[in-house]
């Protein structure tokens, strides 16, 4: 079922599926792809215009409602204000890399976007960022499908290895959660 709606809707679901939830999204993708369900080149395209479509979005989103949205969110407050430091110390670099702080994909655009940050600028290092997610994502989900299939000892079915890609991006944000709570507790 996974299998026919990636062969129908492949690209175009990898390209909106890195919009709502990029990585779990991505590393299927990949996956499939080393399945040859997919292409890898054309699922890191569709990944990469999706981020890319995605933090725009979010961006201009904070631009217009920033400040409003996050007087209504104390959650996305308190990531607002850690973005702060992170984005003084690590500049443009922090632009290009905020997509790979696990909590910080969605929040760093619309925050951008409130403090004027400039538009040409978020932009250029955006689809930097992208570039560099997309690959590294795409090329680990192809991994993941390449050790999925040499565990089982066969290229299992396309089911099986979406399901195992989703628990082992599910298994790294958990431990991706606990390692930055006992980092925050320790502070």
């Amino acid at each position: 079922m996974i299998e026919a709606f990636l062969v129908r809707w492949g690209y175009l679901a990898v390209g909106v599926g890195t919009v709502v939830e990029g990585e779990a999204v991505l590393l299927a993708a990949g996956a499939f792809a080393h399945r040859g369900t997919l292409s890898l080149p054309l699922v890191i395209a569709a990944a990469f215009a999706g981020s890319v479509a995605g933090d725009q979005l979010w961006f201009l989103f904070g631009r217009r409602f920033g400040r409003r949205y996050l007087d209504r969110k104390p959650a996305w407050q308190k990531r607002a204000q850690r973005l702060e430091p992170w984005l003084r110390r690590y500049g443009n670099g922090f632009v290009s890399g905020f997509r790979f702080a696990y909590g910080f994909r969605t929040v760093t655009p619309v925050v951008l976007g409130a403090t004027g940050y400039p538009h040409a600028r978020f932009l250029a290092f955006n689809v930097i960022g992208a570039a560099l997610w997309a690959g590294a994502f795409g090329v680990l989900g192809w991994a993941l499908g390449a050790s999925i299939a040499r565990a089982l000892g066969r290229v299992g079915r396309a089911e099986e290895i979406a399901a195992t890609a989703v628990v082992a991006t599910l298994a790294l944000f958990a431990l991706h959660r606990v390692i930055a709570a006992r980092s925050s507790a320790a502070r």
